[in-house]
């Protein structure tokens, strides 16, 4: 194979990322010395392209480099190997190598495995994407793993699909936190019941992570995980970050979860981002902020991922700077901050790509592979307020509070109820109660109002067909998408989270009853919702044909223990129609 005069100068500027471009086989054998090495942290493969991939492991030995030899066969037993060749691998990429294996036949299984001194890794399948007409591509949707807080068995459960084309990771594929807080007492967040489970972070990777080291060694505690590994050898996998890659709610310049006293941010961030990159089967780039991509499944579907946190985010509006002391709303100020022209989640040169990608894609199918959620989340403003309350009480005052919010939300869904079915007899003070709402989540696109409105315009002006895929929110939710005039757009799927606990920690919900009770209201409040279950933890299944795109969502019995069911009895499916824009229920 030649390499143009382009491809040299970009394969010379990623020499830093030690990526290995194997184009067939180089006769290499494997070395066999005294050095010990294992394969402790699987493999994997990702960034899946129509004639190219990427595969990944890690080498674990106290020798100060090694070799390791990489196979790609096009079967299972290795009679037909088809790409060969060694990579010497050392601390100066943790011992992490990944190849770009190219001469690859479109929508085509593969398997790979490495070798180093009489060691063999595990076996991993990968697969190239399709071209031309295309009739079905399936994939499995993660967001928001949290290690102490349980395992991985929605991976687990996901390895298990058969036929799947690929994996979509949208984000926390780490948590930065330690075991603890600043104080050295108060657990950090989901850190409860590590001790109890048996997901005690490590004595040398147990404080808050800041440093390159301690972000590499938090992926390979991650990596030890069976469920993580059982996934990413399954298939490749296409990640994205959000924001614990780096700190919680993090933006362009800083983070929630980051001040002076911890360092410069934006060395944290090149310290978090070469972790990543090195412990991710990602394809390396120059400038690793730009990470939005493209993926093309031949005439089906375009998905592009899009990076959302500290490309071109601005920092988050906050409600607590638009209440005054006497408990006064700047309602104005806040609007004008909001609507601003001049608010972006992806930044100007992302945003321009992204319409090009829309205006140049004649694919059945647009999809959206992000973090956050972009339908629009507005709830009363009386229970925003006390919600928020949430984060500065606790014990008695807590428990009242939640008792407030759960009576709150019935009263709420009672009058919009009764709104919607034409009840004349509401009082002015009942209606200001229901349509009196703010965004309820400005960390989300509700916070980056104009620019959602520009993507959503844009995709309409081309009469795109729009599948947005969420994470982030550690809950399920299926959303349709309008435009400010009210028209569809398009529709959202968001997937729960693997591991971490979402709204069923943080309003108390303590029966299923009781969170069917919650879903149901909240599905009422908010206009454009059409699904959310607030207690399960999972992944999500996607399946798009030519006619309709249906989402599943998946729920796992436990994640405290590796041994676990399905979760079959709150299992949720759904699905659009080519051209309806908009979502109907099969179960």
């Amino acid at each position: 194979m030649f390499l143009n005069r382009r491809e040299f100068l970009k394969i010379s500027a990623l020499s830093a990322c030690t990526l290995v471009i194997s184009t067939g086989l180089s006769g290499c054998g494997e070395s066999d010395d005294d050095t010990k090495v294992a394969f402790l942290h699987g493999v994997a493969s990702g960034d899946p392209l129509a004639d190219k991939v990427i595969i990944w492991t890690r080498a674990t030995t106290d020798a100060p480099s090694v070799d390791v030899v990489y196979e790609v066969s096009s079967d299972s037993a290795f009679k037909n190997i088809l790409h060969n060749g060694s990579v010497k691998t050392d601390a100066t990429t943790d011992f992490t190598l990944k190849i770009d294996v190219q001469n690859l036949q479109a929508g085509t299984m593969y398997y790979y495995r490495f070798k180093s001194n009489g060691t063999t890794s595990a076996i991993g399948k990968m697969k190239t994407l399709p071209v031309g007409s295309v009739s079905e591509v399936k994939m499995a949707v993660f967001s928001c793993a949290n290690y102490p807080n349980g395992y991985f068995n929605a991976y687990t459960e996901a390895a298990k699909i058969a036929n799947l084309d690929v994996t979509l990771h949208l984000g926390d594929y780490i948590y930065e936190y330690g075991m603890f807080e600043a104080d050295g007492i108060t657990p950090a967040y989901a850190t409860e019941n590590a001790a109890a489970i048996g997901r005690v972070l490590p004595n040398d990777n147990n404080t808050e992570l800041y440093t390159l080291s301690d972000y590499r060694k938090r992926y390979a505690l991650y990596h030890t995980d069976a469920g993580l590994q059982a996934v990413h050898a399954a298939c490749p996998m296409i990640v994205v970050w959000d924001d614990h890659e780096i700190a919680n709610d993090a933006y362009e310049e800083g983070a929630q979860n980051h001040d002076a006293s911890e360092g410069d941010f934006n060395a944290r961030v090149e310290a978090a981002l070469q972790a990543y990159f090195e412990w991710l089967p990602i394809r390396p780039i120059v400038n690793k902020k730009e990470i939005y991509r493209t993926f093309t499944f031949g005439d089906l579907l375009s998905l592009n991922m899009l990076e959302t946190r500290i490309f071109g985010r601005d920092e988050q509006l906050s409600y607590a700077n638009y209440f005054q002391q006497d408990g006064s709303f700047l309602q104005e100020q806040f609007v004008a901050d909001l609507t601003s022209p001049t608010r972006s989640m992806m930044g100007n040169t992302q945003l321009s790509w992204l319409q090009g990608e829309f205006a140049s894609s004649s694919a059945k199918w647009q999809v959206l592979g992000q973090q956050v959620l972009m339908g629009r989340m507005n709830l009363p403003s009386e229970l925003l307020t006390q919600i928020a309350q949430l984060d500065y009480v606790s014990g008695a005052q807590k428990e009242a509070l939640l008792l407030q919010i759960n009576t709150s939300l019935g009263q709420l869904a009672m009058l919009k109820a009764r709104k919607l079915g034409g009840d004349t007899t509401l009082t002015e003070a009942e209606l200001a109660r229901i349509n009196t709402e703010l965004p309820y989540n400005l960390d989300a696109w509700d916070g980056y109002f104009v620019e959602r409105e520009t993507i959503l315009g844009t995709a309409s002006a081309y009469g795109k067909n729009l599948i947005v895929l969420a994470g982030d929110t550690h809950n399920a939710w299926a959303s349709n998408l309008k435009d400010m005039q009210g028209n569809l757009v398009g529709v959202e799927f968001a997937t729960t989270s693997v591991s971490s606990p979402g709204m069923e920690e943080y309003l108390g919900i303590a029966s299923l009853e009781q969170s069917m009770q919650l879903e149901g209201a909240i599905e009422l409040l908010v206009d454009d919702l059409q699904y959310c279950n607030l207690m399960e933890r999972g992944f999500m299944e996607v399946l798009f044909n030519e006619n309709e795109v249906v989402a599943n969502w998946r729920f796992v019995s436990s994640y405290d223990q590796p041994t676990y069911t399905m979760n079959t009895s709150r299992e949720k499916s759904l699905k659009t129609t080519l051209g309806s824009k908009s979502i109907t229920t099969l179960s």
